[in-house]
Order: structure tokens, then C-alpha cells, then sequence
């Protein structure tokens, strides 16, 4: 049954790739899975979107923080701190907020709490799943710490990959060994990355910042929910894009027109 299951799942995709070449597989938990496009967005205190980033569904939201932030600074934002989960709190971006001095309210992750990365261009952890996904959009299948703990070496967390998706793949060269087993990807777990941060996401302040994330996510579901972002209108790319810029125009105006109506 489970191999029936797999060929299904994979004939559907294939089906899926041919009417919408753009489109893309991503993975909001381990177990579950989309196909389709990503937006990323930015939104101000008094919930107006800023800014917004739409790309395939297999993209990394963390790695778009600096367009987000570029693009509301144009609209006259002044950014001064941004709020976000987990996924905006790698160490490129940390770096960012602090040379472009606003505070990043983002909570790191635990493996990343504890340790470094190598190869996070290759590499990107998805927070819902709680697996590494490589660049070519594939998820590990397995993850298990390696290393025996309190013996001088830090342990590891190994995350395994499916090689027949490595065999066929068109990033093998460079990545996967012609004719090996397993194709892993492994974490230190170690304290010394992301200490500044750490300490500042126990402080009261990046607490009681925090407190607000929600209304991203509630933004979030205005938008699919009640302006039909949830489903794609039409095929690639750029028809996203225009459906994205229309109904965020919209979801806007109607927010516009709520506070105004607020002052009276």
C-alpha cells in the first residue's frame, strides 16, 4: 500500500509540474506537502502590507527578509524592528538587522541554538517540518543524532535523504557519490553561534514584541480565506504575481478605508 501510495503521490506531481511549469513543491510539516507558489510578506503595525515577495513554492521564507525590508523603506516605512518565526532568524539575517540597526524579534531555532551550520546555500532548514530540504526542493526522509554525547565531540544531527531522488537528480554532481547508499546532511549541535540573539529573545522586550506576530497570521488568512489567495487563478509565475498585487491592493484599500473611517 505504501508503495501504491508513493506512485500516486508521484504521478500526481508529475501531472501537476506538466499544466503549471513554474509551480513548485513545498512543505509546510514533515508530512504534508503543497504545490505552488510562496508570498512573502511585510506589514506594518497598523496591518498594511509594505511589501511582498511572491516565488515558487519551494523557497525558504527567511531568505527574502532584505527585500522585504528594502521594499517597505521605499514605500516611506521606517523599519525599526521586524517580527517573524523562526525562519528569519539565520545568521545572515541577524547580521543584516544589525548593520541596518533595527531589532530582528525572531526566535531562533533550537538546533540552531545550539550550533552552527555548514553549506546554508545548499542546505535550508524548513521550521514546520523540522527537516532539511536540499536545493533541489527535496525533504530528508529520517533524521537521528550521531556521536556519542559527553566524549569530547559535539554531537551531530543527521538528517538522511532518498538517494533514488539523488540518482536522478540534476544537482547530483558535486552532491551525491555515484553507486553510495545514503546522502546525509549533518548539524553540530554546539553553543557558540547566535549568542547575542539568544540572549535577547529571553529578554522582556522581544517578548512582549513578539506578542504581535499574530497579526501576520491573521493577515495571512484574511487573504486566502476571504480574497481566494488560498488557489492560483492561472498557470506560472507572473500570473501569481498579478493575482498577488490585486488582491493585496484590495485587502489594503478595504484597511485603509477601516482606520479612516476609525479617526472620524
Amino acid at each position: 500500500m505504501n508503495v501504491l501510495k508513493e506512485v500516486v503521490e508521484d504521478y500526481e506531481e508529475q501531472l501537476n509540474y506538466s499544466s503549471d511549469p513554474d509551480a513548485r513543491v513545498g512543505h509546510k510539516t514533515a508530512d504534508s506537502s503543497f504545490f505552488g507558489y510562496k508570498t512573502h510578506i511585510a506589514m506594518s503595525d497598523e496591518r498594511i502590507i509594505t511589501a511582498a515577495v511572491i516565488t515558487t513554492g519551494e523557497k525558504s521564507d527567511g531568505k527574502y527578509l532584505k527585500e522585504l525590508v528594502e521594499k517597505s523603506r521605499a514605500t516611506g516605512i521606517e523599519v525599526t524592528s521586524v517580527i517573524g518565526d523562526t525562519a528569519y532568524s539565520e545568521k545572515e539575517n541577524i547580521q543584516y538587522a544589525k548593520k541596518e540597526e533595527f531589532q530582528l524579534i525572531s526566535k531562533l531555532n533550537p538546533l540552531i541554538t545550539q550550533g552552527g551550520r555548514a553549506k546554508e546555500d545548499e542546505f535550508e532548514f524548513n521550521k514546520d517540518a523540522g527537516m532539511y530540504v536540499c536545493k533541489a526542493g527535496h525533504m530528508a526522509i529520517r533524521k537521528a543524532r550521531t556521536n556519542k554525547k559527553n566524549v569530547g565531540k559535539n554531537q551531530r544531527q543527521t538528517y538522511y535523504f532518498d538517494t533514488e531522488k539523488c540518482k536522478v537528480c540534476t544537482f547530483r554532481e558535486g552532491c551525491y557519490t555515484e553507486g553510495a547508499k545514503s546522502k546525509t546532511y549533518s548539524v553540530t549541535i554546539k553553543s557558540t553561534e547566535h549568542k547575542e540573539q539568544e540572549t535577547f529573545q529571553n529578554s522582556d522586550e522581544f517578548k512582549e514584541q513578539a506578542r504581535s506576530r499574530y497579526k501576520i497570521e491573521a493577515k495571512n488568512s484574511e487573504l486566502k480565506h476571504g480574497h481566494g489567495y488560498d488557489t492560483a487563478s492561472s498557470a506560472g509565475l507572473f500570473g501569481m504575481e498579478i493575482q498577488g498585487a490585486t488582491t493585496i491592493f484590495a485587502v489594503n484599500l478595504k484597511r485603509i478605508l477601516t482606520l479612516l473611517k476609525e479617526k472620524e
